[in-house]
């Protein structure tokens, strides 16, 4: 006999717009300012532009970098076309792998590649809740 229940899998499936939405702006509110934090001290603490440097990369390198990360926030916040926004959260998803590949390459511990891992979940419930939503809207 089969049962008259919804199959668990359909229904875990579901999520409301508002606990996308609400999901989405807390998600990416906290990636913005993460990714801010170190696109400021990328341009102004002598540390960050020391870590670059021990990373093996050009310090022209690390301010295009920091610009580049406030660019991107600024897209990630503001109402633009949805093909901007997955271009802003592709640039992000490279820094953010490519700077775990360089603290991994160099022989970094948890402390210093642990805030790129946070910073990367960040990026998954962003873009993930941005796709649900835009998902609903079409």
């Amino acid at each position: 006999m089969e049962s008259t229940l919804p199959k668990p899998a359909l229904v875990a499936a579901r999520t409301s717009p508002k606990a996308a939405t609400i999901t989405f702006w807390i998600a990416t509110v906290l990636f913005c300012l993460e990714m801010g934090f170190t696109a400021y001290a990328q341009l102004n603490l002598r540390d960050a532009a020391e870590g670059f440097t021990r990373l093996g990369f050009p310090s022209y390198f690390r301010v295009e970098l920091a610009w580049a990360k406030f660019l991107g926030i600024l897209v990630l916040l503001a109402p633009v076309p949805a093909r901007l926004k997955e271009w802003a959260y592709a640039g992000f998803a490279i820094n953010l792998v490519s700077a775990l590949i360089a603290h991994f390459a160099v022989g970094d511990g948890p402390e210093a590649w642990a805030f790129a891992a946070v910073t990367g979940v960040l990026w998954v419930l962003s873009y993930g809740s941005w796709r649900s939503l835009q998902a609903g809207r079409a």
